[in-house]
């Protein structure tokens, strides 16, 4: 076995964090799953990279618009371009590749008893503050695609969460994306098993819905370190020793967290036995951030049973040539449960940090989606004008 089918033997499945149509038309999504890749996520940020960075998706663009006969987008000013014609050129573009995916994986699907073979799709981040909205648009994409794995990806903010137990309870696998922190998690968790407890008292089948919480690491490193070097400018001996920490330390407690509300002899206990299955702790965001850090540190120190990890390509390639393969993710409980109070007596406030990773996550998400509308808006009237000089 690579690294990759060990990681799987020990419990931890390893999932891509890219797509793109390039992915699935040349065969390279399938070369992933090959070699033991599992499951994949996407977010706005990589579909405006897919999308914006090349010229793949111009013909699908130039057929879409062909059959459109016009959404009313005049180019010239992006804060006026029809933006529901937009958002129906970028579904045209996404959904194909979510379900094209979603086709490829279904083997791994049905191997694994629907544990893997899953592929994300984001709701609009610009509804994250907004759970009808939210939910309605989880539903409708669930509803389009048509598939038993497929996730819909929500944002766990104040407005997420509800969503999250209301899709749950109506039986539509959830993603939770953007958690941060270990009381965030909490509540995620604890959405989750609320919404399965409505689904059994609907007469649902339990074992038809799964969720993943996307705990999202290097993210807090960066932000962490940047204050600990901070104060060891200042003169603070005691800050050097926690660089690089915070992250891992973050994580592991949260997957103490896990271990507690979804423990078979607790109240979990009887969903378990119903069909419900465990919402899986999901490593995010484990590409290292500073240079400094080994390449794998983030899919190292995490490795354990019940979890995913998604790793970009890069991260994938290191974790095949050199990760480390064992459990990981138990060990050094109380260093981490340490290294969180070490950050208080530094007046560091986690909580702080991790809230405005949330709120950044969130903008970040929803700035990737707004430009690439913008662009597929600046694409259409570019192809229209090809179309009218070849036609005149």
């Amino acid at each position: 076995m690579n690294n990759l089918q060990k990681l799987h033997a020990l419990g931890q499945s390893v999932w891509c964090d890219n797509i793109s149509r390039r992915m699935i038309d040349s065969g390279e999504l399938q070369r992933l799953i090959d070699i033991g890749i599992v499951g994949v996520t996407s977010n706005p940020t990589i579909f405006m990279k897919a999308i914006t960075g090349s010229a793949d998706y111009d013909v699908r663009i130039a057929q879409i618009l062909a059959g459109d006969h016009g959404s009313g987008s005049d180019g010239d000013d992006s804060d006026r371009f029809d933006l529901n014609g937009i958002k129906n050129i970028y579904e045209k573009l996404v959904i194909p590749d979510i379900a094209d995916a979603a086709d490829i994986l279904r083997p791994v699907y049905d191997r694994t008893n629907g544990v893997d073979g899953y592929i994300s799709l984001e709701v609009s981040p610009k509804l994250a503050y907004n759970t009808p909205a939210t939910v309605a648009e989880a539903k409708r994409l669930f509803k389009t695609l048509n598939r038993p794995n497929v996730f819909i990806k929500v944002p766990a903010t104040s407005m997420g969460i509800p969503a999250i137990e209301m899709l749950i309870a109506d039986g539509i696998n959830v993603n939770v994306t953007l958690i941060f922190s270990i009381a965030v998690y909490r509540e995620v968790a604890a959405a989750y098993i609320n919404g399965l407890q409505t689904l059994q008292k609907r007469g649902g089948d339990l074992s038809k819905v799964a969720s993943v919480a996307s705990f999202f690491v290097s993210r807090v490193d960066t932000a962490v370190d940047k204050l600990l070097t901070e104060r060891r400018e200042k003169n603070n001996a005691k800050a050097a020793h926690l660089l690089g920490k915070a992250a891992i330390a973050n994580a592991k407690l949260a997957y103490a967290r896990f271990k507690e509300m979804f423990d078979p002899a607790g109240p979990f206990g009887a969903l378990a036995a119903s069909g419900g299955r465990v919402q899986r702790p999901l490593w995010a965001s484990t590409s290292k951030k500073n240079p400094e850090y080994r390449d794998t540190i983030y899919v190292d120190e995490l490795v354990g049973a019940n979890t995913v990890n998604t790793m970009p390509p890069e991260t994938i390639q290191a974790t095949f040539d050199h990760g480390r393969t064992e459990i990981t993710i138990d060990r050094g409980v109380e260093d981490a449960q340490r290294t969180l109070a070490e950050l208080g007596n530094l007046d560091i406030n986690l909580t702080a940090v991790t809230d405005q990773l949330t709120f950044d996550g969130v903008k970040l998400f929803a700035q990737s989606f707004q430009d690439l509308l913008e662009n597929i808006a600046k694409k259409e009237t570019q192809l229209r004008a090809r179309s009218a000089a070849s036609g005149a």
